[in-house]
């Protein structure tokens, strides 16, 4: 498969897989130990699939685990967070819909790197 875009972040990485005016797909690896941060999106809602490690999420405040084989949806609007609580990375399949899927439609609440 090629792959449309790599980015290293400070929790991890991640690949673009397919990209359209409709929708983006990512692959996100997340190190152990380490959280994205919590935000929130206005122009695109996310569906996530974890394919491998243990994951702790936390939409609109409420926290749940999850683990491989698991699914979420995140609706436009919502804050939300991954994390890895395992001793391996957590990888999951993002599913982005919605109008607009540039980085700068991130608004960032809370980070643990300062961004």
């Amino acid at each position: 498969m090629n792959v449309l875009e790599k980015s290293d972040r400070p929790w991890g990485r991640y690949e673009v897989l397919q990209e359209s005016p409709s929708h983006k797909v990512k692959c996100i690896w997340v190190k152990p130990g380490k959280r994205l941060s919590y935000q929130r999106h206005q122009k695109r809602s996310e569906h996530w699939f974890i394919v491998s490690g243990q994951a702790q999420v936390t939409i609109n405040g409420v926290v749940s685990s999850l683990e491989v084989g698991d699914s979420l949806d995140i609706p436009a609007g919502s804050l939300h967070r991954i994390a890895s609580i395992g001793n391996s990375d957590v990888i999951f399949i993002e599913v982005q819909a919605g109008t607009y899927f540039g980085e700068d439609d991130i608004e960032r609440v809370e980070d643990d790197f300062g961004r």
